[in-house]
This record gives structure tokens, C-alpha cells and sequence, in this order.
């Protein structure tokens, strides 16, 4: 196997760039970026810029008009693909244009790749490269949603909350409007613009009657709205129940919730998933099972304490984003960002692969990823 040069490096990690342009756009499909060179010229770019239309390759090849393209690499992203779609295999596109090198950040782990492509341009000839190291983990965290779900079926979760510098995400009588800065407030709206479906408990449902949507200019994409809620007490005349079905809402209950107020619920517009298990662990992992099955790729998961920690129980955050704030509330009644049941040993802690710091207006963002996909 050969070794990327520097300057393979600095074109895939300008195919990473543009991948990112498909953010809010492709879903549920990855986003992807791609450019095609000839003796150190760049003879066209391309993303995939929405689902259906044409992926990052076609894009590419088109940008590159008249030009021959015989004896050029191509750069991508993610693994060109080899299967009839919404649109044709991207394959067949690479093989016609002439292309003779292609080089590849990340693979692909959904059921229809997993390497065929790469096989089918190796069988017509093609060089081909796949790359390893800091740009392969790069490319692959621009889809982590997108990666797990394809592995694993379920969506992708990504933990955020804010906390005083004690740890308290509330005060012992419950208030917790507002701990974080209007700017950090402003960045989690970017991130609700950013994911499939953004969840709470019934507690924070309760006590806040929050929207739960991005209000971010220019950004139209609304996600749905989650609410884990074992005994459908949600009031038909909260903010979530009043919107839906225009913002599409899903209420998780259990087989403890009473018939009569989950037929309510869904005569209102909402959608009711019954999540079934032995323990909350054991549901949460059912409600994702069934979200993921769906089509939903990515959550962001808001709170409050108790359902945080059930997730961490049940194994299913991927990503935790904290705001810390310049307070200290004390008490020992005030709450904490994670309860459930939590591990009795150190040693059983759940250690964070990345770990980094940002400074957002007067607040401090830590942020941690916890699985890789």
C-alpha cells in the first residue's frame, strides 16, 4: 500500500470542508465532498448538496465541464456508491468519466457499501486508496449520526446541558432559567437545527412547557419533538401538544400509560411509541430501537436529570456538550445533570476519547465524545 503525500492529505481534507456544506440538507443520506486534480490542478468540486439529488462525485465530474479527465484522481469523502438509489450508482459515474485514481477518507459501513464500491473500480482498473490516521477520524466524524445508525439502527445522541461551576443544573426548588449565557443558549439552537429530533423528560415537560425549537436565522429545518413519558401525563394544552402535528411530536410511554390518555394524545396530532423492558435502561434502548427504525439518525437529548441518566445507563449517549457557568448554587437538594443508577467503581466509569474546551461569551463549553462510529 502506498503512502498518502502531503498534498493527498490537503485535498481530502478539502473534500471534508465541502461535505459539510450538505449540513441540514442530505439527511438521511451522509454528507459527503468531493475534487478532481490533474498534475496539481483542481479541475472541479462537488458535495451533495440535498437527498435526492446528485452526490458529491456527479457533482464534481460535472463542475469539471470539457476537461479530460482521463489520468485525474478523485477525492472523496466517504466511499464512492455502488447501488441504485434515488440516484445512480456514483460508481458508474467515476468509471465513465475516465478517472484513474481515487482516494478515499472514510468508508462507508451501511449494508449497501462496506467496500463494494471500492472493489468495483478496483475490477475496472482504477487505483485505489483509502485513507488512515487523524484524516480518516476527521472524515468519519463528519457522520457519526449517519455511522451509527447504519451499524447499529439506532440514532446517535448527543447529551447537552448547562451546569454552575458545582455541578447543579437546577436550584432545590427547581429553577433553572437561565444558568447559561444567551450566547451558549444561541449555540444550542444551532444544534437543534443540526439533528433529527430533540428529547426530554416529562419532568422538564412539566415544569418548563418548552418549545423545543431552533430559532436560528436562515436555518428553516425544525426538529421533531421527543418526550419520554412513561404515563402519557403530557397536557394536551402544552406547547408541544398545541404545534403538533405541524412539529412533529412522538411521546414514548410505557405499558403503564392508560389507553384513554394515549388515544388523546394521538387524536391531538402526536405520535405514541409504546417502549417495552424490564427497567428504564432497557426502554430507553427499546424507544431508540423503534425511533431508529423510523428513519430518525440523530437526537439531541436536553433533559432533564432522571432521563440524562437513564440514557447513561441504558449506554446510548455518544456525545456530551456541557456549558459551565460562573455560578455556584449549593444545596444538597439542588439537582445534578445525570441520575439513573451510575456505576459503583471508578474503574466502571465511562472515559471520554476526546476531551475539549471553549470559551462561549461567559460561559466555558466542555466537550466530550464518548464513542466513535
Amino acid at each position: 500500500m502506498s503512502v498518502l503525500t502531503e498534498a493527498d492529505h490537503n485535498h481530502l481534507a478539502r473534500s471534508i470542508e465541502l461535505a459539510e456544506f450538505g449540513l441540514w440538507r442530505v439527511h438521511p443520506n451522509p454528507m459527503v465532498g468531493a475534487l478532481i486534480t490533474r498534475d496539481g490542478t483542481v479541475l472541479g468540486e462537488g458535495s451533495h448538496e440535498e437527498c435526492g439529488g446528485p452526490h458529491a462525485e456527479v457533482n464534481a465530474i460535472a463542475a469539471a465541464g470539457d476537461a479530460d479527465l482521463t489520468a485525474s484522481t478523485l477525492y472523496v469523502s466517504m466511499e464512492p456508491c455502488c447501488h441504485h438509489g434515488k440516484t445512480p450508482p456514483c460508481t458508474d459515474a467515476i468509471i465513465a468519466a475516465g478517472i484513474t485514481r481515487v482516494v478515499v477518507a472514510s468508508d462507508d459501513p451501511s449494508a449497501k457499501a462496506s467496500g463494494r464500491g471500492l472493489g468495483i473500480l478496483r475490477d475496472e482498473g482504477i487505483e485505489v486508496e483509502v485513507a488512515e490516521g487523524a484524516i480518516a477520524a476527521r472524515a468519519r466524524l463528519t457522520n457519526q449520526a449517519f455511522r451509527k445508525h447504519a451499524r447499529t439502527g439506532r440514532p446517535w445522541v448527543l447529551f447537552k446541558s448547562a451546569m454552575t461551576l458545582d455541578g447543579k443544573v437546577a436550584t432545590r426548588t427547581g429553577d433553572s432559567q437561565w444558568i447559561s449565557d444567551e450566547s451558549s443558549r444561541n449555540r444550542a439552537h444551532r444544534w437543534r437545527a443540526s439533528v433529527d429530533a430533540v428529547a426530554v423528560g416529562i419532568g422538564t415537560a412539566l415544569a418548563d412547557d418548552p418549545r423545543l425549537t431552533s430559532r436560528v436565522d436562515g436555518v428553516h429545518h425544525q426538529p421533531r419533538h421527543i418526550v419520554f413519558d412513561s404515563t402519557a401525563r403530557l397536557p394536551l394544552d402544552s406547547q408541544l401538544v398545541s404545534a403538533a402535528p405541524r412539529l412533529p411530536l412522538t411521546v414514548i410511554v410505557s405499558r403503564a400509560a392508560g389507553r384513554s390518555a394515549t388515544e388523546a394524545l394521538e387524536m391531538a396530532g402526536a405520535d405514541v411509541v409504546v417502549a417495552t423492558g424490564e427497567n428504564e435502561p432497557a426502554r430507553i434502548r427499546s424507544a431508540l430501537d423503534q425511533l431508529g427504525s423510523s428513519g430518525l439518525t440523530s437526537i439531541l437529548l436536553e433533559g432533564g436529570p432522571h432521563l440524562a441518566g437513564a440514557f447513561l445507563d441504558a449506554g446510548e449517549i455518544d456525545e456530551v456538550r456541557l456549558f459551565l457557568a460562573p455560578l455556584l448554587l449549593g444545596g444538597r437538594a439542588a439537582r445534578d445533570p445525570l441520575e439513573g443508577e451510575g456505576v459503583e467503581r471508578i474503574s466502571e466509569a465511562l472515559r471520554a476519547l476526546t476531551l475539549d474546551c471553549e470559551r462561549v461569551a461567559a460561559d466555558l463549553l466542555v466537550s466530550a465524545r464518548l464513542r466513535e462510529w
